[in-house]
């Protein structure tokens, strides 16, 4: 259940070129917030802008009562966001839509993700290995060497971690999705299907192409979905997808959802 409150600034840093990240005090959230669910943040406490930016959670600390958010300085909200300070309070909605889901049969997980499509992995990392999936594998791309992000954490983290860039300028030159055939080769030779997932976020053209590389190979895959959003809570109807079920809310049915049933050609 969402709860809307202030939440004290605890850490704030810059951590590359035009990326942030943002540690936030909340008993409600830390005890409630799933990886894969989002939080609507109020920048600014003047009216322009006026309204709040979804971000994603990034990692979720109980023992601390804290979380934490990523983000990049893309517009006027989130530059704004990037100068508030340590102390200073912020309002926050949240936490929001539906996560990640784990099957107890999962034994294998490869996570994909492009850009500021990390930022909600990481969590998702800690609870995989909370329940005890054995092989967690992360594929992360960028267009660039300065937007690959999370990097060291994905290698404290996981058993591999390969990387991905559009310009070559760090680890393999092309799309992050072209590592998610390689790392399928290896794995499907001594793992079941049914006991690996594939969870991916970060641009639609690159969830297009993991929803298509896990369909061809009869892999569950889910997918969180990107999109603009005012309300947050599935009022405004401004963020519906096309599914094979109809129309749905981005930020209430999802954001994470099966990648079978996205409509990917609209």
């Amino acid at each position: 259940m969402p709860i809307q409150e202030k939440c004290r600034i605890l850490e704030h840093q810059q951590i590359a070129p035009h990326y942030f990240q943002l540690t936030l005090a909340s008993a409600h959230v830390s005890a409630n917030a799933k990886p894969g669910q989002f939080v609507q943040v109020r920048c600014s406490e003047k009216y322009d802008p006026l309204l709040h930016r979804p971000l994603s959670i990034h990692r979720i600390s109980k023992k601390e009562k804290s979380f934490a958010l990523l983000y990049e300085v893309v517009g006027k909200g989130t530059e704004l966001l990037s100068q508030a300070k340590v102390g200073a309070e912020l309002d926050v909605l949240g936490p929001l839509g539906n996560g990640f889901s784990i099957d107890k049969k999962t034994k294998t997980a490869i996570l994909v993700g492009g850009g500021m499509g990390v930022a909600p992995l990481i969590s998702l990392v800690d609870t995989l290995k909370s329940e005890n999936v054995k092989t967690i594998y992360a594929l992360i791309g960028g267009k660039t060497k300065n937007s690959l992000l999370c990097v060291k954490d994905f290698k404290k983290l996981t058993a591999q971690v390969l990387l991905a860039t559009d310009d070559g300028s760090c680890g393999k030159k092309g799309f992050v999705s072209e590592g998610l055939l390689s790392t399928l080769e290896n794995q499907l030779s001594v793992v079941s299907r049914q006991s690996l997932v594939i969870y991916a976020c970060g641009p639609r053209a690159m969830l297009k192409a993991v929803a298509k590389i896990s369909a061809k190979n009869k892999l569950n895959c889910q997918v969180l979905m990107e999109a603009r959003m005012a309300c947050g809570i599935g009022t405004c109807l401004g963020c519906v997808i096309k599914t094979k079920a109809g129309y749905k809310k981005v930020c209430d049915d999802g954001p994470v959802f099966d990648s079978k049933e996205i409509i990917w050609q609209s």
